[in-house]
């Protein structure tokens, strides 16, 4: 088998969104013992379905975490993740916040590698603006009615084609005024479905109203920027020749990669970063905003609409300079097409798609993955114990 793979022809990589899919070849999953302490050697699965426990503590106490990453393609084939590791630290200061135990980098590097490269074919070609988005999933998943720690945490990496969230067109944003989006020493600065879900019904609110992005000012004195809904926030100012760029400071929101990636090649161009608090009346002095995230890529804001003081701020209909420069800059990185300077990139090998416990697998599209055979004893779902040498197949 040529590894990595070529991108499926079958595919109109330009007319992808972020729907779901259930074509791609499976997700990998990981299980965390209370009794041993570790994290087991990962499997993949080939379904994009989970069994776990009505009662776990993820379904009825909301105990997980999340992360979201990307892989493209290279000019030479290659498939390229942005700052896995980055990924990795941040997801296990969201699992802390929430009583999870520590994903060990290695392995979470391990499982992420382990989907990537087993959904080789749905990494876009080199030269789309599709993308190969990556869902890092961490849950309680034992059976646990107490509030205390349960005996069991499952970690799941799935892997899903798409495109920017929002689109690369300016957009408007609002403020969201009815809702504080994270408490004062709370859990805003995790990635937790706690943070997510309540948005919702405000952003489908305002969506009806025209504004495609929401922003979140600090819910303590509601006078400073936070971050938007989906997005952190970034401030462009130009001062002469000088370019001021600007990112919110605070401990209520989620330390965005993107944005740091940003601030990193801002440096490089010789432009003044700055963190701290942005007052909400300093916005009517940026010349561009920019929402950023691993999904949304660089969002250009058009306007801010606070709707309580009837303020709008408008930035323009096309996207700014400095917001051009650093969107273009950090996407040449990503794709491989210049050299990348921070080492953010980490390609995927096919070592990556090995399994010690594996002899091959039957993935749904019928291609079968041959693997060295070696003796091991599995779980399967249906929790019975199947002795080695085993062929692990699809689920029904």
């Amino acid at each position: 088998m040529v590894f990595p793979p070529p991108a499926l022809e079958t595919v109109n990589w330009n007319k992808l969104g972020l729907s779901v899919t259930d074509g791609v070849n499976g997700h990998v999953e990981s299980k965390y013992y209370v009794a041993t302490g570790t994290w087991s050697e990962p499997t993949f699965v080939a379904s994009p379905f989970m069994q776990i426990h009505g009662l776990c503590p993820a379904l009825n106490y909301g105990q997980q975490a999340y992360e979201g990453l990307k892989a493209h393609r290279g000019p030479e084939g290659t498939i390229n993740l942005f700052r896995p590791t980055a990924h990795a630290d941040r997801m296990n200061n969201s699992a802390a916040h929430v009583s999870i135990p520590e994903i060990p980098q290695d392995h979470f590097m391990k499982c992420v590698k382990l989907a990537v490269s087993r959904n080789g074919e749905w990494v876009a070609p080199h030269g789309s603006e599709a993308l190969l988005y990556i869902r890092p999933l961490v849950f309680g998943s034992s059976g646990h009615l107490s509030l205390t720690a349960p005996t069991e945490y499952t970690f799941a990496v799935f892997a899903q084609p798409g495109n920017t969230y929002h689109g690369v067109q300016p957009l408007p944003a609002c403020v969201i005024e009815d809702f504080d989006r994270a408490a004062p020493r709370g859990t805003g600065g995790a990635k937790v479905g706690g943070n997510y879900a309540p948005v919702i019904r405000h952003t489908d609110k305002a969506r009806a109203e025209g504004y495609h992005v929401t922003l979140h000012l600090d819910a303590q004195t509601r006078t400073c920027i936070e971050e938007f809904s989906t997005s952190g926030f970034i401030g462009i100012k130009k001062i002469g020749e000088q370019v001021v760029v600007v990112v919110p400071d605070s401990k209520n929101i989620v330390q965005s990669i993107t944005s740091d990636s940003c601030l990193a090649l801002a440096e490089s161009f010789g432009w003044r970063v700055e963190r701290r608090e942005i007052p909400w009346s300093e916005c009517k002095f940026l010349d561009e905003v920019i929402a950023v995230g691993t999904a949304a890529s660089l969002l250009p804001i058009r306007s801010l609409t606070r709707p309580s003081t009837e303020e709008k701020f408008v930035y323009g209909e096309t996207t700014g300079e400095c917001t051009a420069r650093l969107s273009s800059a950090l996407r040449d990185i990503m794709r491989g097409n210049v050299e990348d300077p921070f080492g953010w990139v980490d390609v995927v090998k096919e070592e990556d798609m090995l399994l010690p416990e594996e002899e091959k697998i039957d993935e749904p599209n019928g291609v079968n993955m041959e693997l060295p055979m070696m003796d091991f004893t599995v779980q399967e779902k249906s929790g019975a114990i199947i002795s080695a040498p085993v062929e692990v197949r699809a689920e029904a």
